[in-house]
């Protein structure tokens, strides 16, 4: 049953999100009110498919608000990537520039709003990443990174980034941490069947020092990890 369930997930899904790809570009092409609406059901395509093919129940435990503010993610699988434009109203989600090279969604991602995240480029590409966020902030719009850089082990608690402190002072915003646990379920080629929780942390203030919030963001995205 499992090799069954994945058959019929990586089938359904990404044969649906290639043609959702395609629609993408076509709504930037023709119109792009449309491309919000696609980008969407993306989202809640694939936690039907999540939920309803392989068995993975998905649960939220506390409230996200409702206003601008930057939401730092763990990271363990591609799941909480995908589920960011369901899970948030509009959400601004920093990505690797790396991404917005792939045919057709690259560019579509640029239009929705996504953020590029230039690494290792110099002043000039971090000045145009903060204007970006900047930008999606005036829009009312959510914005969300995955500090830890990239998809970590379920129990691993690396350091977060160095960049992200800074990002934190510049935006000038409060931080809402999420922890989640998509490791034991989604992470690997094949996925099983059990349960995926965000546990949303309480909202951290803006303009606090680097130590301090590198350590309460650190804590609260880790909440979900097993005790050592």
């Amino acid at each position: 049953m499992i090799i069954l369930r994945n058959l019929a997930f990586y089938t359904l899904f990404y044969g649906i999100s290639a043609l959702l790809v395609l629609a993408s570009v076509a709504a930037v092409l023709l119109r792009r009110t449309w491309l919000r609406a696609i980008v969407g059901a993306w989202g809640r395509w694939h936690l039907w498919c999540v939920e309803r093919l392989l068995g993975i129940a998905v649960v939220q435990e506390g409230e996200i608000p409702d206003e601008p503010v930057l939401i730092a993610m763990k990271h363990e699988s591609y799941f909480e990537a995908i589920d960011t434009p369901r899970l948030f109203r509009h959400p601004a989600v920093f990505a690797k520039r790396e991404l917005f090279r792939i045919p057709g969604w690259g560019y579509s991602a640029r239009v929705y709003g996504l953020v590029p995240v230039a690494r290792d480029e110099g002043a000039r590409a971090l000045r145009a990443m903060i204007a970006s966020a900047k930008d999606r902030v005036k829009a009312g719009r959510p914005l969300v990174i995955f500090p830890e850089g990239t998809r970590v082990a379920h129990g691993a608690s690396p350091p977060l980034q160095a960049g992200f402190a800074g990002l934190y002072k510049l935006l000038g915003l409060p931080v809402v941490p999420i922890a989640v646990n998509s490791g034991p379920a989604y992470h690997r080629l094949i996925k099983r069947r059990g349960q995926i929780t965000y546990q949303v942390g309480e909202m951290i203030p803006a303009g606090l020092p680097r130590e301090e919030i590198e350590a309460r963001v650190h804590a609260a995205i880790n909440a979900l990890n097993p005790l050592p």
